[in-house]
């Protein structure tokens, strides 16, 4: 393994330049440099992972490489300390609490909230209209998370309002992540926006939380779990401990899912001889109804065109992990208090792993061709002990939106526009608008 560093660096600002105006293309050109890079994070040093043998140790050893550094700094203050943020040592007593809302069994009951959420939003969308993808994949992944997570109902508009809530809170984290702390307060609109948005996602949580107190929910999601849950001393858990595990989940259920889905719905509008295949597939195993739990694993062709958007693009593009104990990665020494950055984005166009990487080819993961990926080389929901929670459940929910758009619609972009990847806490396509054609299945 080699070490290097990255060049262009500049005085107190180090790399933040690049990484703030131009990251993803930053990020693709530092394997050039070594398996472990150093990079200036502001006017401090810190190493990007670019080997997948080395991504494998750093997120298997979650002791030593603990959740740190700026982006989980950051996100804290959007979400808390839930399971999907907190440090090392309270995260196996968070993962026994919030375990049971993915149990399984629990599953079949989530895919008919998936498949009702989003055909009521189909619903809505007529022939010839210039939709906002995003927009309206977040205001369905939202209402699916809430309905799932809380057992409760928001309306469409609040479910809209929260998805928007959601983007801001997560543009915010992105550039307060880049900003020197003393200028993380000043009144930008960024700022603004932001400081906006947490106090909404609060009121609905909250408000949400003092529901099912107060009423009950018998024993559907999330909410009612933890409410019911006791810690280690036998006491109920604060109403601050279950608005961060419920943020945890609704941020990543919603934001995640819906950039997951409209990528896919942009990849299909520029490859319709996939496009074609997925319709195909469809109408097959749907033939006009609405997609359930039991049809998964008959959509094996949905499932790899998903599986390959999340190779070009992984909504958690860039993260962060501290070092807690003087160790060494690459052969390198590496001190308590390391920031170590490792990019799904960066490792999944390699090409020595992925042929082609730009290309757009759901056969890469077809079983007579594909081969597993080694350890580190596909990690979209990251590994090891803190491996997203909600992968199973995100894969599910994307699976079952897109199978029930393609069941309908076709989606085509406008003549002239460009869709580019906006790298944020999330990487969201931006600006994604799509005309809609209601399909006739078996015709195109």
């Amino acid at each position: 393994m080699t070490v290097g560093a990255a060049p262009g660096r500049l005085p107190v600002l180090g790399h933040l330049v690049p990484l703030a105006r131009r990251p993803l293309e930053f990020l693709r050109s530092l394997p050039a440099h070594g398996d472990l890079v150093a990079i200036g994070f502001g006017p401090r040093t810190a190493y990007v992972v670019c080997h997948p043998a080395l991504v494998d140790a750093v997120l298997r050893n979650s002791r030593v490489f603990d959740k740190g550094g700026p982006f989980w700094k950051q996100a804290r203050a959007v979400v808390g300390e839930g399971v999907g943020t907190c440090p090392h040592e309270p995260h196996r007593r968070q993962r026994r609490l919030t375990q049971p809302a993915f149990h399984p069994q629990r599953m079949n009951e989530y895919a008919a909230m998936m498949a009702e959420e989003t055909s009521t939003a189909l619903r809505t969308w007529r022939e010839g209209q210039l939709l906002d993808v995003l927009a309206a994949m977040n205001t369905v992944t939202a209402r699916v998370t809430v309905r799932c997570l809380f057992a409760a109902d928001l309306s469409p508009e609040e479910a809209g309002a929260t998805g928007r809530a959601l983007g801001d809170a997560l543009e915010g984290m992105f550039w307060r992540m880049l900003t020197p702390p003393g200028l993380r307060w000043v009144p930008t609109p960024t700022n603004r926006r932001f400081r906006t948005a947490i106090d909404h996602l609060d009121q609905v949580v909250y408000r949400l939380i003092a529901t099912h107190r107060r009423d009950g929910g018998g024993n559907g999601g999330m909410l009612a779990v933890l409410v019911g849950s006791r810690d280690d001393n036998g006491d109920a858990l604060e109403d601050r401990e279950i608005r961060d595990q419920l943020l945890n989940f609704t941020v990543a259920g919603t934001e995640s899912t819906a950039a997951l889905v409209g990528w896919a719905l942009h990849l299909l509008a520029g490859h319709p001889e996939v496009r074609q295949r997925l319709h195909t597939e469809v109408d097959t195993v749907l033939a006009g109804r609405e997609p359930t739990h039991d049809d998964l694993p008959r959509l094996p062709f949905t499932d790899k065109v998903l599986t390959e958007t999340l190779r070009l693009y992984p909504p958690a593009w860039m993260t962060s992990r501290t070092v807690t104990e003087d160790t060494r990665l690459a052969g390198h020494f590496l001190p308590v208090g390391t920031t170590v950055f490792y990019s799904p984005y960066l490792i999944h166009y390699r090409p020595d792993l992925y042929p082609d990487p730009e290309r757009f080819d759901p056969d890469r993961w077809s079983p007579g061709r594909a081969t597993a990926p080694a350890g580190g080389a596909y990690v979209p929901f990251g590994a090891g002990a803190r491996k997203c929670m909600g992968d199973t459940f995100g894969m599910q929910e994307g699976i079952l939106t897109l199978a029930a758009i393609a069941g309908r619609w076709r989606l085509d972009l406008p003549p002239g526009s460009t869709v580019r990847p906006q790298p944020r806490a999330t990487l969201r396509p931006h600006p994604l608008r799509m005309i809609l054609h209601r399909r006739h299945p078996g015709q195109e």
